[in-house]
């Protein structure tokens, strides 16, 4: 099914970086991706989207929707068919608070979402953020502050190093109820501006699973923050992989 190109509002993205041992995170993907590597560490993570306001492109604001999401995510390279290499991420689950998301993923919506309970505080600067899948078998704790720095403990030397790292991964191919299938979506946004997201707590259920992640294979790296950032959604072509992923959170 032909989806229509999708505009809004990204009011709050917080992408949660966590460096990761490259032969660890080969197994995760499917054929033919193979990690990013920054420094020689596979880089994954989770990104944490309020979006508002979307809507078919062409319709009014009014009209549009808001929702919380959770999207789980590993920055892959592949080569396509004439052998050009590609880049973007490889997303092995979705979660939402919307129930329209939920039933509409896969059709209007890239990707299948799960169902999950989040909470948020955001002042604007300050943010604290939960969120539990109601399945039980994802959940995220978050809460930090806007800054301008990195931490020391980051691989990447900057802030500006970071965020081109991340604005190349625009094209996304989620998971879906066809192991072999795979959603294509492109995030266009209109006015690419991040900040470093201060971490004063994390915590992932994915990342912390020592049976995909032996102990010290996954370290978080750093964070990152968007904010009124307007964009739009754009259908990109299906998937086929050769394999299913090892692990599917």
């Amino acid at each position: 099914m032909k989806i229509p190109i999708l505009t809004g509002i990204i009011k709050r993205r917080m992408l949660i970086n966590f460096r990761v041992d490259a032969a660890v995170m080969q197994k995760s993907l499917p054929a033919p991706f193979r990690p990013k590597l920054h420094k020689g560490d596979a880089i994954a993570g989770i990104c944490l989207i309020r979006l508002e306001h979307i809507r078919p492109a062409g319709l009014p604001a009014f009209l549009g929707f808001s929702s919380e999401n959770a999207a789980h995510r590993i920055a892959v390279e592949w080569d396509d068919p004439s052998g050009e290499q590609k880049e973007g991420v490889f997303i092995p689950r979705r979660d939402t608070a919307s129930r329209l998301n939920h039933l509409t993923g896969g059709r209007i919506f890239s990707g299948e979402h799960h169902l999950a309970k989040f909470h948020v505080v955001d002042d604007g600067t300050n943010v604290d953020f939960t969120m539990e899948s109601c399945d039980k078998a994802v959940s995220v704790q978050v809460r930090g502050f806007d800054s301008d720095v990195l931490p020391p403990s980051s691989r990447f030397a900057s802030l500006a190093e970071s965020s081109h790292f991340f604005e190349c991964g625009a094209l996304g191919y989620s998971v879906t109820c066809n192991p072999y299938r795979l959603d294509g979506l492109r995030l266009k946004t209109l006015d690419w501006r991040v900040r470093a997201l201060t971490v004063e707590q994390v915590q992932s259920s994915f990342f912390a699973n020592t049976t995909c992640f032996p102990t010290g294979s996954a370290e978080f790296d750093h964070a990152l923050i968007m904010r009124n950032i307007p964009h739009e959604w754009h259908q990109a072509a299906d998937m086929t992989t050769k394999t299913e992923p090892e692990y599917k959170p």
